[in-house]
């Protein structure tokens, strides 16, 4: 194969890209000249590169291009097999058994199902503090392992030799395949665990199983990955290196994208959607996406502690003039969780208020407020804090005004906090009202409805405990029968949108600027994109075929 991508942002993006090289150590950001080079916008810096301690997106779309689950997404995010060559279910759904293909480390180790076992039984110990273990409590005995009531070895995950691996479930769970392509089912290299510990992540330490392996990291600068030529499907890759850049500005990033110093960026800014479709149509892509915008209320803050109050803070925002002129990008108000489109659901759940006019609602929220002792004498006054990135901070102000109109004794400040802290804070209850965005790790209800259940704070940053609510998702999740468990979990979500632990704003869209240079990439719902998949249109690769006989073989 001819390589002719070589590193164009090195070479334009100017002084920018001295300091970039400056502060990252020997080397800087810059590649061999006859490597496929890709260089990708990331939205935020990553706090670990750890899949058992990771929790945003933006960490995901690294972190999977380093490693490769039991199941992977193919180029269309729908999930294939990945280390699991072929695998089987037992009749009741509750034992699946997958026989692991031939493939090694990156420093030739071979992985083994024993590093699988390790990996579950890594991440739910409670001594890792992972964030996002509770995404794995459908297999038996992971929420007591991670509680503390049972060890490890207890977890319902067992190596039956190196090349079969057996889970076990509580219950049926259609959306498994999904989320096995999720980080927090990765296997991880015991042998490299084990001898460096904490610091087995280190670019000098670190070995893969995934098409690309760590080379630098450049603290708020870049990430430099490369390709793992131990991949087992090495042959059908195209691009060689990746360069992602943490692009927390989407202005500028977008003018990065235009100018040819990166090749793509996974957003831009609403408010310039008009102008980039009129100058840059081919770059613009906008598509349905499985992500809701909202704000968490903490209900420890005594504040919020009165459904009336919650209600009243929800009531009060005019989503249609957020969609329409602010975000200005296709996205629809949410008056759900779940936004429509999702697999195995009816979306019947709603506020029940929706439909009442903006004005209508203001009144019932000045009333709501005034029956739970606030008012002129006792003004309601909190602090609302925001993501840096992306609309957020055009938001914001347009919010605090929503919520200030209800009445002059409602007093709402507003705080920026840079993305990965703001996230910190919400995982730690350390703020009253924050915003977020939930996009889900599988098609499935329950990967939203999860927000609400006792068992996954601290992801569940509003801290909502609601016994029953917990049985009507765990009877859901329980319920074969897929249609009788949609009413059953659009019950639930009901009863979450009455008490108003969190506040849906709007449904998201996917929002990227793609140079049209880029093949292999596709607008699908949960915007994954692995970089294994993408190439390039003037790059000479005749005998590399990037949307694979890997895939297609699945």
């Amino acid at each position: 194969m001819i390589r002719k991508r070589s590193m164009i942002a090195a070479l334009t993006i100017g002084a920018s890209a001295l300091v970039l090289a400056a502060c990252g150590g020997g080397g800087g950001n810059e590649a061999a000249s006859d490597s496929v080079v890709i260089h990708r916008g990331n939205s935020g810096e990553p706090l670990t590169l750890d899949p058992h301690k990771a929790s945003g997106t933006w960490e995901n779309n690294i972190i999977g291009d380093m490693f490769i689950g039991l199941f992977t997404e193919d180029i269309n995010a729908e999930p294939i097999p990945g280390m699991a060559e072929t695998y089987e279910f037992s009749d009741d759904g509750l034992t699946w058994t997958f026989h692991l293909r031939d493939a090694s480390w990156s420093d030739g180790t071979p992985v083994t199902a024993g590093d699988f076992e390790y990996a579950f039984q890594r991440i739910l110990n409670p001594e890792t503090l992972s964030q996002y273990a509770s995404l794995l409590y459908p297999i038996v005995n992971a929420e007591e392992v991670n509680t503390g009531q049972l060890s490890p070895e207890n977890v319902g995950v067992r190596a039956v030799d190196d090349r079969t691996l057996e889970i076990q479930l509580n219950y049926p769970a259609p959306y498994l395949p999904g989320l096995l392509t999720h980080y927090t089912t990765f296997p991880v290299p015991r042998h490299v665990v084990e001898e460096y510990g904490d610091q087995w992540i280190q670019p000098r330490n670190l070995v893969v199983n995934g098409p690309y392996r760590l080379v630098q990291w450049s603290t708020n600068n870049f990430i430099h990955l490369e390709r793992n030529e131990s991949f087992y499907a090495n042959e059908d890759v195209c691009i060689d290196e990746i360069f992602y850049y943490p692009t927390i500005d989407s202005v500028a990033a977008g003018r990065r994208v235009l100018n040819n110093e990166i090749d793509l960026n996974n957003e831009f800014a609403g408010q310039h959607i008009d102008r980039l479709r009129q100058e840059a149509p081919d770059y613009v892509r906008v598509s349905p996406y499985m992500g809701t915008v909202y704000y968490a209320l903490n209900l420890e803050d005594e504040t919020f502690a009165d459904v009336r109050v919650r209600n009243a803070l929800g009531m009060a925002i005019d989503r249609r003039f957020l969609a329409d002129e602010i975000y200005r990008a296709g996205q629809e108000p949410a008056y759900s969780l779940v936004p429509p489109g999702v697999a195995n659901y009816t979306n019947d759940a709603r506020v029940r208020w929706a439909d009442e006019p903006i004005e209508a609602r203001r009144a019932r929220a000045r009333e709501l407020l005034m029956e739970a002792g606030y008012g002129p004498d006792n003004p309601l006054e909190f602090e609302y804090t925001y993501r840096s990135s992306a609309d957020n901070p055009r938001i914001a102000p347009v919010v605090q005004q929503d919520w200030e109109s209800i009445a002059d004794w409602v007093n709402v400040s507003i705080t920026q906090i840079e993305l990965q802290i703001h996230y910190e804070n919400l995982r730690a209850a350390d703020f009253q009202v924050g915003d977020g965005g939930w996009i889900a790790d599988f098609n499935d209800p329950y990967s939203f409805l999860y927000l609400g259940e006792t068992q996954s704070i601290p992801m569940n940053y509003s801290r909502y405990r609601n016994p029953e609510y917990d049985a009507l998702v765990a009877a859901g999740n329980r319920e074969q029968d897929m249609e009788v468990r949609a009413g059953i979990l659009a019950e639930a979500e009901q009863m979450l949108l009455d008490d108003m632990p969190l506040i849906p704003i709007v449904f998201y869209v996917n929002k990227a600027l793609v140079n049209p240079n880029v093949t292999g990439w596709t607008d699908n719902i949960l915007r994954i994109n692995r970089t294994r998949w993408l190439c390039f249109a003037d790059v000479n690769s005749a005998d590399v075929d990037p949307a694979g006989a890997d895939g297609a073989s699945h």
